[in-house]
């Protein structure tokens, strides 16, 4: 069976996608955890038992509840400098007074990484650290089933009302007796997602038939998405909240009898937000929240005002338990925040402390073998061995000092063992599945390795070979390998203790993928014996080749090498951009050194200046015959006269090319001025922060004009009349859409007007997009079905380029419109001026492609945290939450960089009139392989470091990053393939 090189590397891609999502399952399985929840609600535990025989304490229920009501008001994206901070002082005066003189207890809460809304609000009600994997499906949130602070209540008899993001309704169905809940995506609202939910406070307020109100609000995270922590906007919502707070509080306080319980009133975040305005990532505006507990029950603060102590945001669950007079949840790691129950007996406190130790010191059991030497757990019998012998004193009726500095004691060693079996359980974050990891890891692996040794018949001039497929699937070999992998798999799934993923799937679709595996196997050593069997054959009429390696093709290795041993070290993975930084740099001096020589060195004798010098006249023939279009010319028409050609090429023309590498580099200077991304320097200000402050948006509107119509002149040049029409169009209304929203104003906008949705404006944006790429993908078919006019289809593929530039224009913010300009600059640049006098081949410029796609994207402000993801450029155009359509959109925005040069490369091999059609084969190819290498290598290396302080932190979201990319990138090959016409043969690559 004959395949060509596109094809090939397309199944491989697909192959490896289904290893790499097997392999990321295997990765991020669920967190550690106890008994089901149906067998949560056990009798707790007694106090301990006093030494000697006949003393029995009897005290053996769960304390009664120390509060009343609770109000929980959860303000979505709330940093702690936002409340401790001098905004807080100057927006939420009322909530600032209440911190430094009155009854309450202020604290910074500390939330682990991913902070995403969903993991978060699951770490408040379970006291658990969720799976990194709920960054992803915080999308569409499953109802929640482990034991939790909710369920618990509801068990309990306890009513719940709750009004906010409809992530709760979804993570605990039928739990409340009264719900209103908003989506919390559409971030381009601000107002009405925190109306809906300030409009029922009235009237519950008032009301006596509940004991727990929540509320969660939205606006201030979807203004931090849309415009940053310095958002003129931030200031009015944080007062909004104030006066909320305010409302709720004084209605409590009114409430109070003065023999009933106190109620208590709790303000707290679920993340925080990066200096741009997102979150997911663990810089200190993320992870860092304010932790407020208000109540009558507290003393009144006095004297000065001291920092905040730092807590984790999964002892709230642990804290309101006790309050409430519940049981702590059972996978519960947090710790009491003594200072809660801090007026209460010392009798009490040692209560409670007990009962948090003992259900920690159940949850280790349960999930370390060796429990009983883990230093937490000796401390918890120490301190409950002292407890023993404090309450032996308190019954005797001791009330000496003695017992009061015994009973301080104890309340130190129970905080003590608390710390220390919280922090023994956090690392225990999660079990992987490495069943699942090594299927997938060895999917991967013979992938890579197939590519890498059937490359060189791959790259061949005809970018086409013969797969022996009978051979391999019908020896010995092959079913021995497929009964040897079954056999295993049934041995390892029916011998796992905990449970696996590739286990719980059906039988036929395991057979399946140990089928794949042991074909692939198979093929790999077919390979192997046809490389063996062919360097024994003495081949008759040697031809010496005369090919040797330049200087660039040296500098790809090398990169290439080096940049995936980088993926070891964590800093380098944090600042994965300088990498891409330098390769690119690097790379322009390389061509302006082949340039140099191309000009210069070579002299007028040398066959292959006479073959530069006509390859350099075929590209001026092109310009003038075609227009500057980069397609070939249909017909063939004389070269001209030789001199006058000559003099044009050593003129205007040559100086330009010369220059390119260097304009380039400044170009790649600006870009980086313009967002600092990584983790090390992100926080310094940088261009775009200067732009988006609200005092430059004269600035900022004038830039994006600029932008937009330098987009259009070096786009359009390559298009048809409508397609030209519907671009000026669409790029009038991206510069509407961003006025509209309050991005930009307009020349004659002196007054700001009132900030709208900007729908409108965008779906007038979308129906040009649209419209551009019906009109190539038009051409595209006719090229394919009706006829072989190379010319059609590459008209055909630059208007479907046309069509995505557009629509990143659209979803861009606007100080990021600069990064497509000098996007489609550099293209231009590079195409004209140095890749059609250097005549690279296929293979070296697909490379440059993807070297300058993985530089713009981070020259965008992406990094490899979680956090940069530009949320709001899914719901561009939304009125609503569409889950589609925002997904595309914002995977669209993230990987536009990469996106746009592998178009830009399709683009261009199918209009080089020099290029035969294996050059689309070995493009096709070698983005493969380029995305296969760091891919395989860095499975291998998080696999190995998976126990790493910053597993989670760093390598995790990378690993996202990777995996996303390499679906991306099948895509891309698969529309490669497609493109790749099968007919002429006749030039070599």
């Amino acid at each position: 069976m004959r395949l060509r090189s596109g094809v090939f590397a397309s199944s491989c891609l697909l192959v490896e996608a289904l290893g790499v999502a097997l392999f990321l399952r295997g990765f991020f399985p669920l967190p550690v955890r106890s008994l089901p929840r149906s067998e949560a609600r056990r009798d707790p535990p007694a106090e301990p038992a006093p030494p000697g025989s006949g003393m029995v304490s009897n005290w053996t229920k769960i304390p009664p509840p120390l509060f009343k009501k609770v109000v929980i008001v959860l303000i979505d994206a709330l940093r702690d400098d936002f409340v401790f901070g001098s905004k807080g002082k100057q927006f939420m005066p009322y909530t600032t007074q209440v911190i430094e003189k009155g009854t309450s207890h202020s604290f910074i809460a500390e939330a682990k990484p991913p902070t995403v809304t969903m993991p978060r609000i699951k770490a408040l009600t379970t006291g658990s650290i969720p799976g990194f994997i709920d960054v992803i499906v915080n999308l569409n949130s499953p109802a929640l089933l482990d034991d939790n602070l909710i369920w618990q209540a509801k068990t309990a008899g306890k009513r719940i009302i709750f009004y906010g993001d409809d992530t709760w309704v979804k993570l605990f169905p039928k739990h409340f007796v009264e719900y209103d809940g908003t989506t919390s995506f559409f971030v381009s609202d601000f107002t009405e997602v925190d109306d809906n939910v300030t409009r029922h406070l009235d009237r519950v307020l008032k009301r006596e038939d509940w004991d727990i109100l929540i509320l969660h609000y939205l606006g201030l995270d979807h203004i931090g998405h849309m415009t940053g922590p310095n958002s003129p906007l931030v200031g009015p919502k944080l007062h909004e909240m104030d006066n909320i707070l305010k409302k709720i509080h004084i209605s409590l306080l009114s409430k109070e009898g003065e023999s009933s319980l106190p109620n208590l009133l709790v303000v707290c975040g679920d993340h925080g937000m990066s200096e741009t305005g997102s979150h997911g990532g663990s810089s200190e505006g993320e992870v860092h929240t304010p932790l407020l507990f208000i109540s009558s029950a507290f003393e009144k603060r006095s004297g000065p005002l001291t920092q905040p102590k730092l807590v984790q945001q999964t002892d709230l669950a642990t804290t309101l338990a006790v309050g409430l007079g519940l049981p702590i949840s059972r996978n519960s790691v947090g710790n009491l925040i003594l200072p809660v129950v801090g007026d209460k007996t010392m009798r009490e406190q040692l209560r409670f402390l007990h009962l948090n130790g003992f259900q920690l010191s159940r949850l280790l059991q349960e999930n370390t073998p060796a429990y009983e030497k883990d230093p937490g757990y000796e401390h918890f019998k120490i301190a409950e061995k002292s407890h023993g012998n404090w309450i032996k004193l308190y019954l005797d009726g001791n009330n000496s000092e003695i017992l009061l500095n015994l009973g301080k004691k104890v309340l130190k060693q129970y905080l003590e063992a608390l710390k220390t079996l919280s922090s023994s359980l956090s690392k225990q974050v999660a079990q992987y599945d490495m069943y699942s990891m090594l299927v997938g890891t060895v999917i991967v692996l013979e992938v890579l390795f197939l590519l890498l040794l059937i490359t060189p018949k791959a790259l061949s001039s005809r970018a086409e070979f013969e797969v022996p497929l009978s051979p391999p699937l019908f020896s010995l070999l092959f079913y021995l390998m497929c009964l040897m992998l079954c056999a295993v798999h049934v041995i390892v799934c029916t011998s796992a203790e905990s449970l696996c993923y590739f286990c719980s799937m059906s039988w036929l679709t395991a057979v399946g993928v140990m089928v794949l595996i042991s074909a692939l196997m198979c093929g790999i050593l077919s390979a192997i014996g046809k490389i063996l069997e062919s360097s024994r054959v003495p081949v008759k009429n040697p031809v010496v080749s005369n090919s040797s390696w330049s200087e660039v093709d040296v500098l790809i290795l090398a990169g290439t090498i080096g940049h995936v041993l980088s993926l070891g070290a964590s800093s380098f993975i944090e600042e994965e951009h300088q990498t891409w930084y330098f390769l690119i740099n690097t790379l322009c001096l390389a061509l302006c050194q082949e340039l140099c020589r191309n000009y210069f060195l070579l002299k007028e004798g040398d066959p292959q200046h006479s073959i530069t010098l006509k390859q350099s006249f075929d590209n001026v023939k092109e310009a003038y015959e075609c227009k500057n279009i980069d397609i070939p010319a249909a017909g063939d028409s004389k070269l001209g006269k030789v001199t006058s050609s000559a003099e044009f090429i050593k003129g205007s023309d040559k100086w330009i090319s010369l220059a390119s590498p260097w304009i380039i580099l400044i170009c790649c200077r600006l870009l980086r001025s313009l967002n600092q991304t990584g983790v090390q320097w992100a926080h310094r200000p940088d261009f775009g922060h200067w732009l988006t402050s609200s005092e430059h948006k004269s600035e900022l509107s004038f830039l994006a004009a600029v932008s937009l119509v330098m987009i259009f002149i070096l786009v359009q040049r390559k298009c048809s009349l409508v397609s030209k029409i519907a671009m000026a169009l669409g790029l009038l209304g991206v510069y509407s859409y961003r006025a509209a929203i309050g991005n930009i104003i307009f020349p004659w906008q002196r007054d700001s007007k009132d900030i709208s949705k900007g729908i409108t404006e965008a779906r007038f944006v979308y129906v040009f997009v649209l419209g551009i790429v019906f009109t190539g993908t038009k051409d595209l078919l006719k090229s394919q079905v009706i006829s072989a006019d190379s010319s059609v289809k590459s008209i055909g593929l630059w208007e479907v380029y046309s069509g995505l530039v557009l629509l990143a224009a659209l979803l861009f913010r606007p100080h990021n419109l600069p990064v497509l300009v000098f996007c489609l600059l550099i293209q231009t640049m590079m195409t004209k001026y140095i890749w059609r006098p250097l005549k690279f081949d296929a293979a070296q410029i697909t490379i440059m492609h993807y070297w300058f796609g993985q530089a713009f994207f981070y020259f965008q402000g992406n990094s490899n945290g979680i956090a940069t993801v530009d949320v709001s450029a899914g719901f561009v155009g939304l009125d609503s939450y569409v889950e589609i359509p925002a997904i595309f959109l914002t995977a669209f925005a993230t990987y536009a960089g990469p996106l746009l040069w592998a178009i830009h490369l399709l683009c261009y091999l199918s209009s080089e009139v020099s290029r035969n059609s294996a050059a689309m084969g070995h493009g096709c190819f070698c983005y493969a392989l380029v995305r296969s290498i760091p891919v395989a290598v860095y499975i291998i290396l998080v696999t190995s470091l998976r126990y790493h302080l910053f597993i989670w932190s760093v390598f995790s979201p990378k690993l996202l990053y990777e995996g996303m990319h390499v679906f991306i990138t099948a895509v891309i090959c698969l529309f490669f393939t497609a493109m790749d016409q099968n007919q002429s043969r006749k030039v070599q690559d």
